[in-house]
């Protein structure tokens, strides 16, 4: 998606006959549905008009394509400006400039990060604009089909119209980013620059072709972690960290070179769904090592470790592998400090308690904590979905302050699964009741969300989806475990409409949603959590229903045998609203969990029909 797009020309025209800003913002409701913050409509009067100054060159071509806020696919991020052209030669050209307000900043100690005052907030820590310019650039070469394969060059630069120079934001240690994408600021002279920039790179105008050609673009396969992971062990990039996460990245090795047993560090570093907790605890795991501190990468639920452990088979040896992975039962015992640094994933599934049993230990937080120097805890409260998981952020850093340790809190924001769709995942969060949010009904942006009539057509979409192996069906455990001692033995059977399928097969175990042949089985939560998909088809089970018109929970219509609620009944008796609001909690994550597993799409079948009449009533459509 492109906001606003036109030529040199009708830019600088409508710059003169309207208010540019809300020219810009009418564009932005037009296709979005949604009205633009007032930071961004403050952010576009200010710069628009010092671009249209740019652009008043009449050696410019006049048919010059220019583009508003260029959406990059499979995320939620926007370029602010771009221009398209072609060279000399008649090759495809599009400069990309990341539009800064700032005129002042403070060099960070960490690579390519800079502190400014950020949309009219406090200095705060983040990318340095020429960093930025040249991530979301190679983003855009990593998703659009047009820019890769159809021979689109970028040029990325960074303008701060409001800054002059003064060796800070265009420091020595900066220099690596600003060849990237060259810096410019405040004053004639380098306005002059940019323009010759522009000039050097666009030679002729293209009535906005490229620009044509990338919006409408094929969207190219995302990477998916596991399929990268051989590629970043060998010191390739395979994600470029962006924004929060190159913050988060470089705030956590940080903190590990000065974390010390007498002052330990532990990061608490919180995302939901696709924000790139698991990209960055992989990236961290590769750096720490290639910097000889002794580290381990963490995760309770075995069903990553164990598809990232395959991925690298052959690669590794089996004995260096099993150290670089490890469960979170496994320390109890361990030497204090034993561990330069320990990245959790997934840290919101830790337990209380170790062993076959449960028995075992004290408490899974802080063993992991005595055991290492410094602890990154990766975490989403919202994805937190037995009776055992102990990991909310709030017990994280409890257990931290207990032990003495310096705590650093972080957020993850940006979006990277379900195509980019922040307005997805806030419309799900709002329509499970997991949290209310801004978002009664569904703007999907480019995620393919359906709600199907019967479990054969979700069996039909996700079959003509898994080109690749990479799309499964999953469900709520609703329905007993048979084939698991009976191979001929069907478990979810759904007789009004003959649907007939086994759970994930016992002899997969973890590594269900990579084996060849799975797709003829359904996963549930514990061989999906923590991995990703392109599509997943989700039936929902009677552990959800309507009840007065609002969406509830049942957990009697979860399975006997779903371990992940074991004991509920009694512990009813026990405290029945308290336990009655944790059951609650963790059908709605459950489901949240599941729903956010495909990058592309999401296709639900609904065993209540009542529970898919509900959804669709909260979906908008089309031509609404």
């Amino acid at each position: 998606m492109i906001v606003y797009q036109s030529t040199r020309q009708r830019f600088l025209e409508d710059n003169d006959l309207h208010a540019i800003e809300e020219l810009i913002a009418n564009q932005y409701l037009a296709k979005t549905g949604r009205y633009a913050p007032e930071g961004e409509y403050r952010a576009w009067r200010q710069s628009l008009m010092q671009m249209a100054e740019v652009l008043a060159d009449d050696a410019m071509p006049t048919s010059m394509g220019v583009g508003v806020e260029l959406g990059i696919p499979q995320t939620a991020k926007r370029i602010d400006f771009v221009l398209s052209g072609t060279a000399d030669d008649g090759t495809a050209r599009v400069v990309i400039i990341e539009l800064k307000q700032w005129s002042s900043s403070r060099v960070s100690d960490h690579d390519g990060l800079i502190y400014a005052n950020r949309g009219g907030r406090a200095e705060i820590e983040g990318a340095h604009p020429c960093y930025q310019a040249w991530s979301y650039a190679t983003l855009l070469e990593g998703f659009n089909e047009a820019v890769h394969g159809e021979g689109i060059k970028l040029s990325p630069c960074a303008y701060l119209h409001n800054y002059h120079r003064d060796g800070v934001i265009d420091a020595p240690c900066y220099t690596p980013y600003v060849e990237k994408a060259p810096l410019f600021l405040r004053g004639p002279s380098e306005r002059a620059k940019l323009r010759d920039f522009i000039k050097r790179h666009v030679r002729k105008g293209d009535h906005a072709a490229a620009l044509y050609r990338i919006e409408n673009g094929r969207i190219r396969p995302s990477k998916m972690l596991a399929d990268s992971l051989v590629g970043m062990l060998k010191g390739n990039r395979e994600f470029v960290l962006i924004d929060d996460q190159k913050v988060v990245y470089e705030t956590c090795l940080a903190k590990s070179r000065i974390a010390t047993p007498e002052k330990k560090q532990v990061v608490i570093v919180r995302g939901g769904p696709g924000t790139g907790k698991s990209v960055v605890a992989i990236n961290l795991i590769v750096a720490l090592t290639k910097q000889g501190l002794l580290s381990k990468y963490i995760s309770k639920n075995a069903a990553p470790r164990a598809v990232y452990a395959q991925k690298l088979r052959g690669h590794r040896r089996n004995v260096e592998i099993s150290g670089m992975f490890g469960g979170s039962g496994a320390f109890l015992d361990a030497e204090a400090n034993v561990f330069d640094a320990l990245v959790v994933d997934e840290a919101h599934r830790l337990n209380e308690k170790s062993g076959l049993y449960g028995n075992l230990g004290e408490n899974q937080i802080k063993e992991l904590i005595a055991s290492a120097k410094c602890t990154i805890l990766f975490a989403d409260d919202d994805q937190m979905v037995t009776l055992a998981d102990i990991g909310h952020s709030t017990d994280l850093e409890k257990w931290a302050s207990r032990m003495g340790a310096d705590v650093t809190h972080l957020e993850l924001a940006s979006q990277f699964r379900c195509a980019g769709s922040d307005g997805y995942l806030a419309w799900l969060d709002d329509v499970l009741g997991v949290r209310e949010t801004a978002n009664p009904s569904l703007d999907p942006g480019g995620y393919d969300f359906r709600v199907v009539d019967s479990p054969a057509e979700l069996d039909r979409l996700i079959r003509e989806r898994n080109e690749d192996n990479k799309s499964r069906l999953v469900a709520g455990y609703c329905w007993d475990w048979k084939s698991k001692r009976n191979p001929d033995a069907y478990d979810i059977v759904l007789s009004e409409s003959g649907f007939r399928r086994q759970w994930n097969l016992g002899s997969d175990g973890s590594l269900w949603i990579t084996a060849p042949n799975s797709i003829e089985q359904v996963g549930c939560i514990h061989t999906c959590q923590g991995l990703e998909l392109d599509y997943v088809g989700v039936i929902i089970g009677p552990d959800f229903a309507i009840t007065n018109g609002a969406l509830t929970t049942n957990p009697s219509g979860r399975s006997k045998m779903d371990r992940s609620i074991r004991g509920w009944k009694t512990l009813m008796k026990r405290d029945p609203v308290g336990t009655s609001e944790r059951l609650d909690r963790i059908i709605r994550n459950t489901y949240r969990t599941l729903m956010t597993r495909g990058m592309k799409g999401c296709y639900v079948y609904c065993t209540d029909p009542a529970v898919a009449d509900f959804l669709r009533q909260r979906m908008r459509t089309l031509d609404r």
